[in-house]
C-alpha cells in the first residue's frame, strides 16, 4: 500500500474569495480593498458596491457635512401673512418648513405645508396653532445615529446647531439617505422628460435650475455664455473642473456673469445647479463653499 499523501484539489473561486472575505481587516482601507476585489470577481455589482461605500461614508459623517447651511434655509417667519406663506410655499416646493419668530436663530416649529390647507380653509386660526416641535442637533452628530433617531422618532426634518447654540443649517432624512443610495429623485425634482434648465423666480430677479449634465453647448444658448470651449462637456463637469473636487451640496462657482450654486450631490457626482446673473461684473473665480 502505497504511503503517498493523496493529491489536494485546487480551491475553487468562491472558496479562494469567501476565505479572504472571511479575513479581518485591520481597518477601514483594508476592508474596502477586499469589497473592490469581489467586486472585480462580479461577486459585487457596482450599485451594491456604491451603497456600502456611502453606507461606511455615513459613519464617518456628522451632521455638519452635509447640512443645508443657514444661510440657504428656506424660512418662513411666523408673522408673515398667509399669503405669502403659501406662495412661498408653492415656489420653494418643499414639504416642511422652519418657523421662526424674528431672527433666524429664533426657530419655534416646524410648519407642513399640507396644514397650510387647514388654515387657508378656516380650520385653523393662526400659523402658531400649526406647528409642530422643532427637534435640534448638534453640528457633531453622526449620520448613522441620526438616521437611527430619524426612524424611530418618525423625523423628517432636524435643526442643526452649533457650539453656542445658534442655528447652524437643517438636515432631513432624505439628505442622509442620499449619502447612501445616491440622488433621491421626487415629484419636484427635475425628471427626464424635463427640459435641463428651468427658470425659478429669486428673490433678486430670476434664476434658474440646471441639470448639472446640461451640454455645455446648450447652457452657452441659454445665458449667452461662451464656456464649450472648456475640457469638460456639461456644465457640472465644469464646475467639478473649477472646484477641483466632486462638488457638494452649497459650493459656489461664478463663470462670467453667471454665479452657479450646488443645489444636490451625492459622494460620486453634482446632480442639480441653480444659476442667477453676478449683481456686479468681476473676475471668474471659485468658492468652495
Amino acid at each position: 500500500m502505497s504511503d503517498a499523501p493523496p493529491s489536494r484539489t485546487r480551491p475553487s473561486l468562491l472558496e479562494r474569495m469567501s476565505a479572504m472575505l472571511l479575513r479581518t481587516p485591520d481597518d477601514r482601507d483594508q476592508l474596502l480593498q477586499l469589497l473592490r476585489q469581489s467586486q472585480e470577481r462580479d461577486l459585487l455589482d457596482a450599485e451594491a458596491m456604491s451603497m456600502i461605500e456611502g453606507v461606511l461614508q455615513v459613519a464617518e459623517q456628522s451632521a455638519g457635512d452635509i447640512m443645508v447651511p443657514r444661510a440657504q434655509m428656506d424660512l418662513v417667519d411666523v408673522s408673515d401673512p398667509l399669503e405669502a406663506i403659501v406662495a412661498f410655499a408653492i415656489r420653494t416646493a418643499h414639504s416642511r418648513f422652519p418657523v421662526v419668530d424674528g431672527e433666524r436663530d429664533n426657530v419655534i416649529g416646524i410648519l407642513h405645508a399640507k396644514d397650510l390647507l387647514r388654515l387657508w380653509s378656516g380650520r385653523a386660526n393662526s400659523v402658531r396653532e400649526l406647528l409642530r416641535p422643532p427637534v435640534f442637533i448638534p453640528e457633531t452628530k453622526r449620520l448613522n445615529v441620526l438616521l437611527r433617531d430619524f426612524r424611530q422618532n418618525r423625523h423628517h426634518l432636524a435643526i442643526v446647531v452649533d457650539e453656542y447654540g445658534g442655528v447652524a443649517g437643517l438636515i432631513t432624512i432624505e439628505d442622509v439617505l442620499e449619502q447612501i443610495v445616491g440622488d433621491i429623485e421626487d415629484e419636484f425634482d427635475l425628471d427626464e422628460s424635463a427640459d435641463n434648465i428651468v427658470e425659478a423666480p429669486g428673490p433678486d430677479g430670476p434664476r434658474w435650475r440646471v441639470r448639472a449634465l446640461t451640454p455645455l453647448a446648450q447652457f452657452d444658448a441659454h445665458f449667452g455664455t461662451a464656456l464649450d470651449d472648456a475640457a469638460s462637456e456639461t456644465v457640472g463637469g465644469l464646475v467639478a473642473e473649477r472646484l477641483g473636487r466632486v462638488p457638494r451640496r452649497g459650493d459656489r462657482v461664478e463663470l462670467g456673469p453667471l454665479r452657479i450654486e450646488v443645489l444636490r450631490a451625492d459622494p460620486r457626482a453634482v446632480r442639480l445647479l441653480r444659476v442667477e446673473r453676478r449683481a456686479d461684473d468681476g473676475d471668474d473665480g471659485a468658492d468652495a463653499g
